[in-house]
């Protein structure tokens, strides 16, 4: 009777930590004393080297992927850094973005990177071969997503020191730059989250949150072998680092044009 009370006792405890884990009740070992960027797209690319660049510089990181079981490059970088806490979250999914919000009512956010993002399937975003799914499917995790975001982490933002929402755009995203008539819904997306972010901006002002938008240049990811296979891009840790050179220089005021990662102002 007793080995059974006990064998029970076990598997509720388990059960329970199991549950914690799930809400978020087993965190990692935040610095209250160190500032906190939560950042969408991290389990590879430029979202991996930003989770990686800030947890050098101690920052308290929440780290967000699809598939975090999946995301053995970021899982093993979080081992590494008690300070890395990773949670699912895929940015399409609006009931999820606000219990990770939920979750995490009473942790000041200082950076919000919206790093999550899709070239979508290359073939079907050109004319004469167009596909309304696939246009959706980019629009709604390369644009409304960051703006949902916003909207859900407003309040963790404006309750930091810092006070920064920044969202990764791209020179294909640049009216005045189109260079062919490829890779529509891609441009057109990025095009659109440029507006979102500025609207979100002028929303947010009398919050003192800085909203802004910076383009990571051509970096060697999944994304640009898609984009343009062939084409070789600068390290995702050299763009990472520069993007978060432009990020520490955000102050109130911020014009809203969006920016390069090597600070340059990125024409609309």
């Amino acid at each position: 009777m007793h080995s059974a009370f006990r064998l029970r006792s076990r598997l509720v405890l388990c059960v329970g930590l199991l549950l914690a884990a799930s809400v978020g009740l087993v965190r990692a070992e935040f610095d209250p004393a160190q500032p906190t960027a939560l950042i969408t797209g991290s389990n590879r690319g430029i979202g991996l080297a930003f989770v990686a660049h800030y947890a050098a510089a101690d920052w308290n990181v929440i780290a967000t992927a699809r598939a975090p079981a999946a995301a053995t490059e970021l899982q093993t970088l979080a081992a590494r850094h008690p300070q890395i806490v990773v949670e699912q979250l895929d940015v399409t999914d609006e009931t999820r973005i606000a219990a990770l919000a939920a979750q995490y009512r009473d942790t000041p956010i200082d950076l919000l990177i919206n790093n999550a993002g899709v070239y979508g399937d290359v073939a079907t975003q050109n004319l004469g071969a167009l596909d309304a799914a696939n246009f959706a499917e980019v629009m709604a995790i390369n644009a409304f997503a960051p703006l949902k975001m916003a909207e859900a982490f407003t309040e963790h933002v404006a309750a930091s020191r810092q006070r920064k929402i920044v969202s990764i755009t791209s020179g294909a995203g640049s009216i005045s730059r189109v260079g062919n008539g490829s890779g529509i819904f891609y441009s057109t997306s990025k095009a659109a989250l440029n507006m979102a972010m500025r609207k979100a901006a002028i929303a947010l002002a009398d919050r003192a949150i800085v909203v802004a938008v910076i383009a990571p240049g051509a970096v060697d990811t999944d994304m640009l072998a898609t984009a343009r296979p062939g084409l070789r891009g600068i390290e995702p840790e050299r763009s990472v680092a520069g993007m978060a050179a432009v990020i520490a220089t955000l102050k109130p005021g911020h014009d809203g044009r969006a920016r390069s990662y090597d600070g340059s102002v990125l024409e609309w």
